[in-house]
C-alpha cells in the first residue's frame, strides 16, 4: 500500500520550502503527502493569519498538481494540536496496515522529547526526518537511545521506523517573509506563484495589527 505522510506547520505563511520539502518527500517515498496546518501549535507563539486565511493560502498554493493535498482536521479540532493525536485520528481511519509518516525536520526532530507523548508516536507512524546536506543536530541520550533500533533507510510495515529523507537546503523563513511584507516589499520568489498572483491573501501580514 502507498504510504501517507504528514507535514505539520502553522504554514504562516506557507511558502517555498515547505512545498520543495513535502514534494521530495513525496517522490523519496512514493507517498500521498497532507499539509496538515496547526490550529494551536504547542511550541511557539499563535499564528499571525487565522485559521481561514492560512486555509486560503494554503490552497492556492497547492492549486494544479495532485501530489500535495491539504488537510484541515488540526484546524477543526479545539486545543492544542499534538501530532499524536492527529496520527491516532488517521491511523483509525486508514487501518491498521498502511504506512503512515510524520515528517519532521532534523531540528525539530531533535527537540521531539519535548512532545506530548511522543514515545506514542512510533506505534502510530514512522517518523520521517527531513534532513539537509551537511545537517546533524545533536539528539540527547534519551532520543538516542530511543530510535537506535528504529533507524531504517526505507519504511517496511505500518509503524515504528526513522527514516533520513534528504531534501534541498533552502533556508527560506516565514518569520522573514512576514518581515519583508511588514515592510511592503514583496517576497516573489520565497512564495508560491498562486499565493504571489492573488496579493490580497497576504494581506495578514502587510496590516497593521
Amino acid at each position: 500500500m502507498r504510504p501517507l505522510a504528514i507535514l505539520g506547520g502553522t504554514f504562516d505563511p506557507v511558502h517555498l520550502g515547505h512545498l520543495c520539502v513535502a514534494w521530495e518527500a513525496a517522490e523519496a517515498l512514493d507517498a500521498e503527502i497532507a499539509l496538515v496546518p496547526a490550529h494551536v501549535p504547542p511550541h511557539r507563539p499563535p499564528p499571525r493569519a487565522t485559521a481561514a486565511q492560512r486555509v486560503a493560502l494554503l490552497e492556492a498554493a497547492l492549486a494544479g498538481q495532485d501530489v500535495l493535498r491539504l488537510d484541515t482536521r488540526e484546524l477543526e479540532r479545539e486545543g492544542p494540536s499534538y501530532s499524536v493525536d492527529t496520527l491516532a485520528e488517521l491511523r483509525g481511519e486508514i487501518g491498521p496496515d498502511r504506512p503512515l509518516l510524520l515528517l519532521v525536520g532534523a531540528d525539530a526532530f531533535a527537540g521531539l522529547p519535548r512532545w506530548n507523548r511522543w514515545r506514542e508516536i512510533f506505534g502510530l507512524a514512522h517518523v520521517g526526518v527531513l534532513t539537509r546536506p551537511g545537517e546533524h543536530p545533536v539528539l540527547d541520550p534519551e532520543l538516542a537511545d530511543e530510535i537506535a533500533p528504529r533507524r531504517a533507510r526505507v519504511p517496511a510495515g505500518p509503524a515504528g521506523q526513522v527514516i533520513p529523507i534528504t531534501v534541498t537546503a533552502l533556508d527560506i523563513s516565514a518569520t522573514a517573509i512576514r518581515d519583508l511584507l511588514a515592510a511592503g516589499r514583496m517576497p516573489r520568489y520565497l512564495l508560491p506563484a498562486g499565493v504571489v498572483d492573488r496579493p490580497g491573501l497576504l494581506a495578514p501580514y502587510t496590516e497593521v495589527p
